[in-house]
């Protein structure tokens, strides 16, 4: 896990240029770079937030909460598996099975639901790699499975057409693992130390030196991170990238520790003009608006959305559930999630929704099901997502009224109704999405353009009025498709 101060000045000198590359390793040179169009047409992509945190099968985080005494996790991982000085991590990650695993049936069902581009994960914040991964011996062909998931999951991304991105959430993880270095403080075992201690240990856990930043509340950001730590980072990303050419590379953040961040965001755009005849297709992801203002990657807002018709294509990540797979979940319904597409691509962004995956690798009846209802409306109302812009306004109704504050503000959305409507635009065609099932007319009341046509996708031509009021539609007897319909709209 430790460089020398030699290999770490190696790799800020440029170790990994690439010949005739268009971008160095600097927000200058960055400031070039152009979202590729593949990423503004896709609209929707599916992620598998999967891993040996999954084999709890009990949400998020379980390997740092169930180093903290007093959280549910906690009690569930004692009450299944025994204390944490015992049986920590390490001893959850040979029962991650993956036994029900089938890449390439998961990756079929979700280009039938329309998703366009697959992320699998690469690392979380667990310091486990998904990936026959040169650096770390805590990898998914050595342990758990033994099955290179990233490099399966790229070959059905392949098979199926679709773009193919992987995400690492490795950078926080000195921070985020140093709560296995404590302790109970309450209790029989007050003050035994956790498994974390052992320095047999130390390529999962972190060196005795990260203990310090154990306590309960997160610090996230890269203060007290060492020059060590972040270019073993750069090293091991470097590889994942290497390795299987992502289309998309997601960071759970910002852009990281800054040269060796704009190091890793240099190649793997470098990388792909390499591969593409000098043009670059790659999209890098940072939750840091500043990071993407201007050029250099995509913005990605985790469980929000932005509050207007943003100036470049971002992204949306969100899960249906949990991040990591929890029995007895609530799940989103499927009217939310095509509610949140909808929103998303009338405001020039994407969705990126993560199926949980239990232990098994295979879906849940309620996530079948949750996905088999986004497939039906899609087979009617794709053309008004996939290849669209926005508008000149992203919506009308109610729902515009909400002041979203980007990040994490989605739960404090409300599903919307047939008096939301939400834009998107395709050449000449103007779709018009109607959030709900009217109980008369459906209205539009931003179409001042004189109209010369209007189509309800899956129903065929309809009749209309256009007034000073705007846009009327008497509704068929049946409704298309199930939550929203399109209503395709030529102008004269």
């Amino acid at each position: 896990m430790t460089l020398t101060r030699r290999e770490t000045l190696a790799l800020l000198a440029g170790g990994f240029a690439a010949a005739a590359a268009p971008f160095d390793p600097t927000r200058e040179s960055l400031k070039h770079y152009r979202i590729p169009e593949w990423f503004r047409d896709a609209k929707f992509g599916i992620w598998a937030h999967w891993g040996p945190q999954s084999a709890a099968e009990a949400g998020d985080w379980y390997a740092r909460n169930m180093y903290m005494q007093g959280s549910e996790q906690y009690k569930h991982h004692v009450a299944t598996y025994g204390h944490p000085s015992k049986f920590g991590f390490k001893d959850v990650i040979p029962t991650w099975k993956g036994d029900r695993f089938d890449p390439d049936h998961l990756v079929g069902l979700y280009k039938k639901a329309g998703a366009k581009y697959f992320v699998s994960m690469g690392v979380h914040h667990d310091n486990f790699d998904l990936w026959n991964s040169k650096h770390t011996r805590w990898n998914a062909v050595n342990m758990g499975p033994r099955k290179d998931v990233v490099g399966m999951f790229r070959k059905a991304a392949l098979r199926e057409g679709l773009k193919f991105g992987v995400s690492e959430h490795l950078w926080i993880t000195y921070k985020w693992f140093a709560v296995s270095h404590g302790a109970d403080k309450t209790g029989a075992l007050a003050g035994v130390a956790y498994d974390g201690v052992d320095p047999a240990n130390a390529d999962l856990y972190g060196e005795a030196a990260c203990a310090p930043f154990g306590q309960r509340e997160l610090q996230w950001g890269p203060d007290g991170i060492p020059e060590s730590w972040r270019a073993h980072w750069l090293l091991r990303i470097t590889d994942l990238v290497d390795q299987y050419q992502p289309d998309l590379l997601y960071t759970d953040g910002a852009l990281p520790f800054e040269e060796y961040g704009l190091r890793l965001v240099s190649h793997h755009y470098n990388e792909s003009a390499r591969r593409h005849g000098g043009k670059v297709e790659a999209v890098y992801t940072s939750k840091r608006r500043e990071d993407c203002d201007a050029g250099t990657c995509v913005l990605d807002v985790e469980r929000g959305i932005v509050d207007k018709i943003w100036p470049n294509p971002w992204q949306t990540d969100t899960c249906v559930g949990e991040w990591h797979y929890k029995r007895g979940a609530h799940y989103k319904s499927p009217k939310t999630v095509i509610d949140m597409l909808c929103d998303i691509v009338s405001r020039n962004g994407n969705l990126l929704l993560n199926f949980p995956l239990p232990n098994s690798g295979e879906l849940d009846s309620d996530e079948r099901r949750i996905l088999a209802e986004i497939t039906a409306w899609m087979a009617v109302n794709s053309e008004g997502i996939h290849g669209t812009r926005p508008w000149k306004v992203f919506g009308e109704g109610p729902g515009t009224q909400l002041k979203p504050q980007a990040a994490f503000n989605e739960e404090a959305r409300k599903d919307l109704t047939a008096e939301d409507v939400r834009f998107t635009i395709k050449g000449g065609t103007l779709y018009a999405f109607v959030m709900g099932w009217p109980k008369g007319d459906a209205v539009v009341r931003s179409v001042t353009e004189r109209v010369a046509g209007v189509e309800l996708l899956g129903h065929g031509g309809v009749r209309w009025t256009q007034d000073a009021a705007g846009l009327r539609i008497p509704m068929p007897p049946l409704q298309p498709s199930p939550h929203a319909i399109a209503l395709k709209i030529k102008f004269a």
